[in-house]
């Protein structure tokens, strides 16, 4: 892992999109994208610089089940609002949070991942070191699926709901396995919450109890931390 570290977010975020720009100029054409309050920043960059993706392909990481597009808590309302709107792509991707037949729509969405390798996947991390939507225990095999949400996750989403009973309680998901068929990954943490489940994806065991570490096995992931989230790191 390349783990770089910052004074602050905004300046992570401005080496990201660095990396960005450049695997782009270098012909990456399929974005994997994330959600929730850690890749704004990154976002923010991307919305003010003149990146064009009119020739990229968007593929979101994961939707909360139950929620339609146009709802303001999903994530797909949430790529339009940061990223989208401003920067349109030629296809943008994102699980159909009411599909009706979870298995149909998984094997759909890995479908449309085949047909679209991912060439830099963008990633945050829970508090509890899930990526994506892999909870702690997740095989590293699986693939796109629907996923029940663990109560920490839960609690860690509140607050963008008017209260916890409104969260909702499965999402669909990219697996581990499709996470790691990406050529980069760049992984963005921020915030004192995140910094013990850093210090377990960076110096922990490889373990499924610990999603993120299986990223010790990828060979071009970067880890972009803030102080904060730095902070028990011991190398």
């Amino acid at each position: 892992m390349d783990v770089r570290i910052f004074d602050t977010k905004e300046q992570a975020a401005q080496d990201a999109f660095k990396v960005i720009e450049k695997a782009k100029k270098d012909g990456a054409k399929t974005f994997g994208l994330a959600t929730g309050s850690t890749p704004e920043p990154l976002y923010d960059v991307i919305r003010e610089s003149d990146l064009d993706f009119t020739d990229s392909v968007a593929l979101n990481l994961d939707e909360y089940a139950g929620l339609d597009s146009s709802d303001p808590q999903s994530y797909a309302y949430f790529m339009k609002k940061n990223l989208f709107d401003a920067k349109p792509f030629k296809e943008t991707h994102i699980p159909n949070g009411l599909a009706e037949d979870s298995d149909a729509e998984t094997k759909r969405y890995d479908e449309i991942i085949a047909n679209n390798p991912i060439d830099v996947q963008v990633l945050g991390i829970g508090p509890n070191g899930h990526i994506g939507f892999n909870e702690p225990g997740t095989s590293f095999d699986v693939t796109t699926r629907l996923v029940d949400l663990t109560p920490e996750t839960i609690d860690a989403n509140k607050r963008f709901f008017d209260s916890e009973e409104e969260v909702p309680r499965q999402a669909f998901s990219m697996g581990i396995k499709t996470i790691l068929q990406s050529d980069l990954i760049i992984l963005l943490a921020f915030g004192a919450n995140k910094a013990k489940a850093v210090k377990g994806m960076i110096e922990g065991p490889v373990t499924e109890e610990v999603p993120a570490s299986v990223l010790q096995q990828h060979d071009n992931v970067i880890v972009y931390l803030d102080a904060d989230a730095a902070s028990q790191l011991e190398k």
